[in-house]
């Protein structure tokens, strides 16, 4: 357990990004207690997230953030101050955190910030779910190209670093065997994986999606396309589920347009009535361990086998206050979660994908999202109610023993109350083939 994955970000007032002597001072005050923790736990290593999600409000109030073009220089000036400043600590930075889900949920479906879409989609105030998704993703990518080019260019050499995009993807699993059912799962694929992956790995988005999307989906031009050829040493994937999927049986229609129906594909959780996988304490997880698999494979072969990192995995429990807190810590079903996707994973690394590493999702309870508080995550036990005070759960523990083994037992019966694990951000990683 040698990494950590925190984000970062730096606020602006203005369209110009400027940085001022106080916000060279903060830089500074967050590099010291890395120093720091560097000397305490010899081998750390931190992977920094440039963006997730949180985009400055002066620039959504000025020109829409990443609706407009001009996010693309302001985003350049933030991550150029971040290479400088943190590039002689940092080796891995991730340009962007799940672009995808970024835009879905903040552009098509409206349920995070900023909440736009169509009203007939869900009610929103503001918003195009036909076309703002595609237009937000093009400049998000353009944004990422932007940033590798200057971090090959000016600092890669002298800092030796790394520089990749986080994908998100449930796997795709055709509901039916049949070829239609199989072309909806790759173009299901296409839409959530490709729609980002594609691009930085071959210059242009997926044929499917140029297909059903049509004009809506902007153009790269020549020069953008050769920029974004090509533009990771490394594609970080986060995956927690999956879904059954078909050709969708809506009669197609250029009424009420969106992203959410241009895939013309139908997604179920279950399939003759039986779920996919387990459920959990949030509805849209289903344990599904071999799709982890599945989806590095499919990764490996698409995308020309490039270096994976496993950015998030994991599952989430019931923030349920009534129960007696030792009932909280005996998280089983997250150790039995782990154990089958690491299995699963492990096979994938067997049959030649090159994966290097994997980050638990999440290493403390925290505030997600959409669930805010009402589901746990993390390996660690936060008690929101009495000063956020810490414990670990038996996963924790599990972990513990695992990686000190050697990955040689998967057996989290036996329970110690040995050292604990110190880390301050919310993932625990695994390094492997380094």
């Amino acid at each position: 357990m040698n990494k950590a994955s925190p984000s970062t970000t730096i606020s602006s007032t203005t369209s110009s990004l400027r940085v001022t002597s106080s916000v060279t001072s903060f830089a500074h005050q967050i590099k010291l207690p890395l120093q720091e923790c560097t000397k305490i736990l010899a081998g750390i290593q931190p992977f920094v997230t440039l963006f997730h999600w949180d985009v400055p409000q002066a620039l959504e109030d000025e020109y829409g953030g990443f609706l407009s073009l001009n996010i693309v220089e302001d985003y350049i000036g933030y991550v150029n101050f971040c290479f400088r400043e943190y590039g002689d600590r940092v080796k891995h930075w991730t340009t962007i955190n799940e672009p995808n889900y970024f835009t879905i949920f903040g552009y098509a479906t409206g349920s995070y910030a900023p909440g736009r879409c169509s009203i007939y989609i869900n009610n929103c105030t503001t918003g195009n779910s036909a076309t703002e998704p595609y237009i937000v993703g093009h400049h998000l990518l353009l944004s990422h190209a932007a940033a590798v080019q200057l971090y090959r260019n000016k600092y890669q050499a002298a800092q030796n670093g790394k520089i990749g995009m986080v994908i998100a993807s449930i796997w795709m699993t055709p509901k039916y065997s049949t070829n239609i059912s199989r072309k909806a799962a790759s173009r299901a694929l296409d839409f959530q994986f490709g729609w980002f992956a594609h691009p930085i790995t071959y210059g242009d988005y997926p044929q499917s999606m140029r297909r059903y999307v049509g004009k809506r989906l902007p153009k790269f031009t020549k020069a953008q396309s050769e920029a974004l050829k090509g533009s990771h040493d490394y594609i970080g994937v986060n995956y927690y589920t999956a879904r059954y999927v078909d050709e969708s049986t809506s009669p197609f229609t250029t009424l009420n347009l969106s992203y959410t129906t241009d895939c013309h594909c139908n997604l179920t959780a279950e399939k003759d009535g039986i779920p996919i996988g387990q459920p959990t304490a949030a509805e849209w997880l289903y344990i599904y361990p071999k799709g982890i698999r599945e989806l590095m494979r499919y990764v490996k072969k698409k995308y020309q086998d490039p270096t994976i990192y496993v950015t998030e995995n994991g599952m989430a429990d019931a923030n349920n206050k009534s129960l007696p807190l030792e009932d909280a810590l005996t998280d089983r079903l997250r150790i039995s979660y782990f154990q089958q996707h690491l299995s699963n994973l492990s096979k994938a690394i067997e049959e030649g994908v090159n994966v290097k590493g994997y980050f638990v999702w999440s290493f403390l309870d925290d505030f997600e999202w959409a669930e805010g508080y009402t589901t746990r995550y993390g390996l660690i036990f936060v008690d929101y109610s009495n000063g956020l005070k810490r414990y670990l759960k038996h996963s924790a523990y599990w972990f513990k023993s695992f990686l000190q083994k050697d990955n040689a037992t998967l057996d989290y019966s036996s329970r110690s109350d040995g050292q604990h694990i110190f880390f301050s951000h919310e993932v625990v990683f695994i390094n492997i083939n380094e």
